[in-house]
């Protein structure tokens, strides 16, 4: 008599098409557990501290809710160092894009020879290539008082004295504000040539036909078709200007007298030269609330630009 042993059919605990789902999150995750361990630790961090009192040395600190966003915001300096960030931002943006958008069309332009195109690309793209240190010591040596640029005024009968660039309430900030612009113009000359370079000829041809001179074809062809770029890039440098540390801090250090301190040299002196550490949570707080404000408004135009 032959026994028959029924063998249960075992199923897959995932089916085919849940796995395939899962795996890009599998292979993701060492990266997604890297940033959380980075970025979002030091974020709840910070956030928490905001909200106490007597934090770091004190193993049991206080809550005390938005006592410190309070005596942030009250703070003069805090005022002042935000005015001044806003300038240093917009004014950043603003020629960056002029000065971004006008090497990139010379760069574009058939009118310059293949030789000199390749020639300017190396000088137009040199400060992009340099650190914060590097842009710091050498606009520090060119805007001294002795240095090379008071020398090319006295010597054009532009000024009869040597003008302390980082060291005065008038034009420290402004001197700042150059440099940024210097450093970062590369960037936008860099992805609107790019932009530039994928505009199809034929919109030009039929412009010519329709009569259009340079300055329409230039307002009706060639800025609507960077208005994307220009958008993306012009968002995201708002929101990395508007953290510069490393500048400003290695130029002019925040003075003379706050002349030129920003939320971030703000925030440093808070927590590392008054050691309140409560109150610096929460003015990095107000920085990552403003950024993240600009940073919505970025990635709404980016799903709608998909």
């Amino acid at each position: 008599m032959a026994f028959q042993v029924k063998v249960g059919s075992t199923r897959p605990l995932l089916s085919y098409k849940a796995k395939r789902a899962i795996a890009p999150y599998l292979y993701q995750a060492p990266t997604i557990a890297l940033l959380a361990m980075l970025m979002l630790f030091p974020i709840i961090v910070v956030v928490r501290y905001s909200f106490m009192d007597n934090v770091i040395m004190n193993p049991d600190p206080t809550f005390v809710g938005l006592k410190n966003y309070a005596s942030v915001v009250s703070n003069g300096t805090f005022r002042i160092s935000l005015g001044n960030t806003l300038y240093f931002t917009v004014m950043s943006v603003i020629f960056h894009l002029l000065v971004g958008l006008s090497f990139a069309m010379l760069l574009n332009s058939k009118i310059v020879a293949p030789i000199m195109k390749s020639i300017l690309r190396v000088f137009y793209i040199m400060p992009w290539v340099f650190t914060a240190t590097i842009i710091a010591i050498i606009w520090r040596l060119l805007l001294n008082p002795s240095g090379v640029i008071n020398y090319a005024l006295s010597i054009l009968k532009i000024t009869g004295t040597n003008i302390e660039w980082f060291s005065s309430t008038s034009t420290a900030l402004h001197a700042v504000t150059f440099v940024n612009i210097w450093a970062g113009y590369p960037f936008y000359m860099v992805s609107l040539l790019a932009g530039l370079q994928g505009i199809p000829n034929e919109l030009y041809e039929a412009a010519i036909i329709d009569g259009a001179n340079e300055v329409q074809k230039f307002r009706h062809i060639t800025i609507p078709q960077l208005s994307p770029i220009i958008i993306s890039i012009a968002m995201l440098d708002f929101i990395w200007t508007m953290q510069v540390f490393p500048l400003v801090w290695m130029t002019t250090g925040g003075g003379p007298i706050h002349a030129t301190e920003m939320l971030g040299t703000f925030t440093y002196k808070l927590a590392f030269s008054t050691y309140k550490f409560s109150q610096a949570s929460a003015s990095a707080v107000i920085i990552l609330v403003l950024s993240m404000s600009v940073a919505f408004f970025y990635v709404k135009h980016q799903k709608a630009r998909d």
